[in-house]
């Protein structure tokens, strides 16, 4: 097994804060002169001691901290701040002055230390910022904190995709290739730890290469086994049992297995499962486990298994040798097969309206090895993750099927559908390939006439996705009738024609929670503007910028009126092209209108939309707010 070991003098400056702007307006306001403070408590590796160091910054605060190796030690972790000799009594009374003190690693606190502060939040003189780890044994005197309700808790989650994304663009300062963000995201599954040293062994190694297509950083190949890697993955590589590891080692090279297996001790997967090493998950209706020719058309299995971490089976195949992969890995009429399962999987959910986050590992397997992946199963992945609204995730699924078969028609539409929602009509123009990518290029300029037109030229169409864009596109009635009539599509389209904002904002729920957060973000947009009590219209604007944040900078004429509104349609029109980054000259050309008009529509679209210049478009036509600066 090949292993990273980083260099200490490799070590960069601390990541700059990104993401959890919440999270951190919550603390500070927590933290506000009057308030007792607050306990932050989330997984190792999630940010917490990052957030609160961020939170306190420039405040003066006084830090103390637990440690395993002071545990036992009364008062340990004040021994900085207290005398050599000391009651809990007098370190209370020395420590009141104290206006705010950030408690870090609070689980590893002696009990006396946690009985200290337990005390000081009682007193209430000093204000708390508390951080603990989850899963952890925590001393009583602190769970008492939040149980006693002395202090609010902030229970952190993994920080979601999109921020991840943030993160590690900020960290690799540039952008990078949508499908290593994902990877990157899944391999550290909020880990934030984890997620810096893999970017940094990847800095270091150079296997981070300019994508041929979009010059972003890609990174495909092996997941380099970095100390932080190897720590996480010990209970996997350390297994005493021969019998536990070949299990393992067969999953690592062939997951998802299918269940039940003659070929598998069902005791063993029994012990690994208890242990949290592997999960089963059910199959789709319709569908098949991996498995040879000769039975892939057996009676289908209930259940499939496979590794429960993202990070292990990589590992567990780095560290095999040639011979043990080579018996083990599957055979390419075997990966064909698996390959299938998995598209028949996601097809499957399409046709259901359920696009919710699955599990899909073979595919993703291919991609990280440069492998070819077959355009069909590419284009149905972008497919999946252009109805999810990550589109940036559709249009590169779309590229990697045109790596080797630059003329597919399918992966062609989805990479034109992706773009055009994007508001990139440079490359949706280059990549249209039929009606449908005509009609959102013709969106994304700005013409909702010539959409229009292009959606009924092929009204023959009978996916019911073909026909609910005319209902995205605020013409419900161009898909009346023809929309499956208890789905939530249908609901959606059924609201909007009668202007019925409630409905519109429940059909977002429900759209919300089969994985349409694209679509969601939209009905709650048009709720928006058909609501008649402000607080109503404010909250479904809110909900719907929250959601096309999660989008992948995604830019429809739904969430575009939002920001535009207030623009006559000749603006929004210029408007929604300068945010997609064409010039004055390129978009008089395509409107056919002088660059001076093209100049004073801007202006006045820039005084109605409170925009200082043009840098600030794509935030407004987004979710209709400016950034707004952050203090170093």
């Amino acid at each position: 097994m090949t292993t990273f070991e980083r260099d200490a003098n490799t070590l960069g400056l601390p990541w700059p804060f990104t993401g959890r702007e919440d999270e951190l307006e919550l603390v500070r306001r927590s933290l506000a002169a009057g308030r007792p403070g607050i306990v932050v408590t989330g997984t190792a590796g999630c940010g917490k001691t990052r957030l609160a160091a961020e939170a306190v910054r420039g405040t003066g605060c006084v830090h103390v901290a637990g440690t395993p190796e002071t545990r036992d030690l009364p008062l340990a972790a004040f021994a900085p701040l207290l005398p050599d000799t000391v009651s809990l009594h007098r370190a209370v009374r020395l420590l009141s002055g104290t206006r705010l003190l950030m408690v870090d690693d609070a689980h590893l606190l002696d009990d006396v230390s946690a009985a200290l502060v337990h005390h000081l939040a009682v007193h209430g003189r000093t204000r708390l910022l508390v951080v603990a780890t989850d899963g952890a044994p925590v001393p009583g005197a602190v769970s008492r904190l939040w149980t006693g309700e002395l202090l609010p808790r902030l229970a952190l989650t993994p920080l979601p995709p999109e921020e991840s994304a943030r993160l590690l663009e900020a960290g690799a300062a540039g952008p990078l290739d949508p499908l290593t963000v994902d990877r990157l995201h899944r391999l550290s599954r909020g880990d934030l730890r984890l997620l810096r040293e893999l970017l940094g062994a990847l800095h270091a190694q150079g296997a981070l290469t300019p994508h041929p297509d979009t010059g972003e950083r890609a990174w495909r190949g092996p997941v380099p086994v970095t100390a932080a890697v190897r720590e996480r993955t010990a209970p996997l590589l350390q297994r005493p049992c021969p019998d536990e590891r070949e299990t393992l080692d067969r999953l690592a090279f062939a997951e998802p297995l299918p269940l039940p297996a003659d070929t598998f001790d069902l005791r063993i997967l029994e012990r690994l499962e208890s242990d949290g090493l592997i999960e089963t998950d059910d199959l789709p209706e319709g569908t098949h486990a991996a498995r040879p020719a000769a039975t892939a058309h057996a009676a289908r299995p209930a259940h499939a298994v496979r590794l429960a971490h993202p990070l292990h089976g990589p590992v567990l195949r780095a560290a095999a040798g040639r011979l043990r992969a080579g018996r083990l890995a599957r055979t390419p009429q075997e990966r064909a097969h698996a390959l299938e399962s998995e598209s028949a999987a996601l097809e499957h959910r399409i046709a259901h309206a359920d696009v919710r986050d699955l599990p899909a590992p073979v595919g993703e397997w291919l991609v990280a090895e440069g492998a070819p992946l077959p355009p069909g199963h590419a284009a149905l992945r972008a497919r999946f993750c252009r109805l999810r609204g990550r589109l940036r995730e559709a249009g590169a699924w779309a590229r990697e099927g045109l790596r080797s078969t630059p003329d597919d028609t399918a992966c062609r539409r989805e990479l034109a559908l992706a773009a055009a929602q994007s508001g990139d009509v440079t490359t949706a123009s280059e990549a249209a390939a039929d009606q449908a990518s005509q009609a959102w290029l013709a969106a994304a300029r700005g013409d909702l006439t010539a959409a229009l037109k292009a959606l009924r030229d092929m009204s023959g169409d009978r996916d019911p996705y073909a026909r609910y864009e005319a209902v995205r596109l605020g013409a419900p009635a161009e898909a009346a009738g023809r929309l499956p009539a208890d789905g939530v599509l249908a609901a959606h389209a059924r609201a909007l024609a009668h202007g019925d904002a409630p409905a519109l904002d429940r059909a977002a729920r429900a759209l919300e929670q089969r994985g349409f957060l694209l679509f969601a973000a939209e009905a709650h947009a048009q709720a928006a503007r058909v609501h008649r009590a402000p607080g109503a219209a404010r909250t479904s604007r809110t909900r719907a910028a929250a959601l096309a944040r999660r989008c992948q900078g995604a830019r429809t004429p739904a969430l575009s009126g939002l920001a535009l509104g207030e623009l006559t349609a000749r603006q929004r029109q210029i408007v929604t092209l300068a945010a997609a980054g064409l010039s004055n000259r390129e978009i008089a050309e395509q409107l056919t209108l002088s660059i001076r008009t093209v100049g004073n529509h801007l202006y006045g679209a820039y005084a109605r939309l409170g925009a200082g210049d043009r840098e600030a478009l794509p935030w407004l036509v987004t979710d209709g707010r400016q950034p707004q600066p952050r203090s170093a």
